[in-house]
């Protein structure tokens, strides 16, 4: 039994532990994995002004990250189709754990901290049975695998909260498998049925949303949560590479999604891939990337071609004060709207996809 001196040095001893925050991390803004000159990974902490906070290696290629909204925590996402993922403690550097995904599933990139961070929403290919779920990890328990919920699609990548706790999944519509193509060989185009899935807090599918039949190799890819819940969802076309498709969809519940796209000339510029998407600070407008165009395209809520920004080999993007944040494969960090500010460049760093921005701290 324990007296009560003990009791009372246990207690003494455990409010002097330190609980540290996203400020112990150097109070970053956002997120992002790239390559260094020497070949290695790693993801950096950047400041509200692009610059570096904080390095943590990583051991292989990273994607996405997910933040935890109090803790100085990240989960890193290996590159799609990865098998594991590990929780990077931001302010020491260490890795504090690993996850692994159960045997005929894997990762796909990208996560969300729901429940004021107690809980893991992981999208995930179930490739064993060819169909799409997002795996529940608990952080109270260490993060062990607590169960898995359907996406009631294939290819889920992405997975956002609305205000009301509402989730929504972009179901991407392409099959994969990690045995064959390196794990990266589509192999279903001509069966794709990309969607986006509206899921409960209990989650329990309460409204799904596909495009026309013309558009079902429009692979529904990557999410933004803009003003009054407006979900802006980019696309990456699986199509003949000739056809101009839009590559924005704008949608709120109940409704019919927007398809927005620029004119011409610049929807084609673009070829057919959008990389990321981004609400603007403010939320005024919606802006989507292509590396493979260098164009970062500017729209208004209903879907109205605002201009084009050009850069090459631009993907990451987040909102800022002054619009969005972007980032490229040749190391450099740019402030984006009608024209473009440089805010920070680091030769030999190559940017991978995403940024992830840290909104209780823009």
């Amino acid at each position: 039994m324990t007296d009560r001196r003990t009791f009372l040095k246990a207690a003494f001893a455990t409010a002097f532990v330190p609980r540290l925050s996203w400020a112990d991390a150097g109070s970053p803004a956002y997120l992002g994995a790239a390559r260094d000159a020497s070949g290695d990974y790693a993801l950096y902490g950047l400041d509200a002004a692009a610059q570096i906070v904080f390095r943590v290696p990583l051991p292989a290629r990273g994607h996405a990250a997910a933040a935890h909204p109090a803790k100085p925590e990240a989960v890193a996402f290996a590159r799609r189709p990865g098998t594991f993922a590990l929780v990077v403690n931001c302010a020491t550097g260490d890795v504090t754990h690993r996850l692994d995904a159960p045997e005929g599933r894997h990762f796909m990139g990208h996560g969300l901290f729901v429940n004021g961070g107690d809980l893991l929403l992981t999208p995930e290919n179930h490739y064993a049975a060819k169909r799409g779920i997002l795996g529940l990890w608990d952080r109270t328990k260490g993060y062990a695998r607590i169960g898995e919920v359907p996406t009631h699609g294939i290819g889920p990548h992405d997975v956002k909260q609305l205000s009301d706790g509402t989730l929504v999944v972009a179901n991407g519509g392409i099959f994969t498998h990690p045995e064959i193509g390196a794990g990266r060989e589509k192999l279903n185009l001509d069966g794709m049925k990309p969607s986006l899935a509206y899921l409960t807090s209990g989650y329990t599918l309460v409204e799904k949303v596909a495009l026309a039949p013309e558009l079902h190799r429009n692979s529904i890819r990557h999410l933004s949560v803009g003003p009054g819940d407006q979900i802006a969802f980019a696309m990456q076309w699986e199509g003949d590479e000739t056809e101009v498709v839009p590559l924005l969809g704008l949608h709120r519940r109940g409704e019919a999604p927007v398809l927005a796209q620029a004119e011409l000339g610049e929807q084609f510029a673009m070829r057919g891939y959008a990389g990321s998407v981004a609400h603007s600070g403010d939320g005024t407008e919606v802006a989507i990337t292509s590396p493979r165009g260098g164009r970062l395209h500017r729209f208004a809520p209903d879907g109205r071609f605002l201009g084009a920004v050009q850069r090459g080999d631009i993907c990451g993007l987040a909102p800022c004060a002054a619009g969005y944040l972007g980032s490229d494969g040749f190391g450099a960090l740019v402030e984006l709207r009608e024209t473009m500010r440089p805010l920070n460049a680091v030769p030999g760093l190559a940017w991978d996809n995403h940024l992830v921005a840290l909104p209780q701290l823009l």
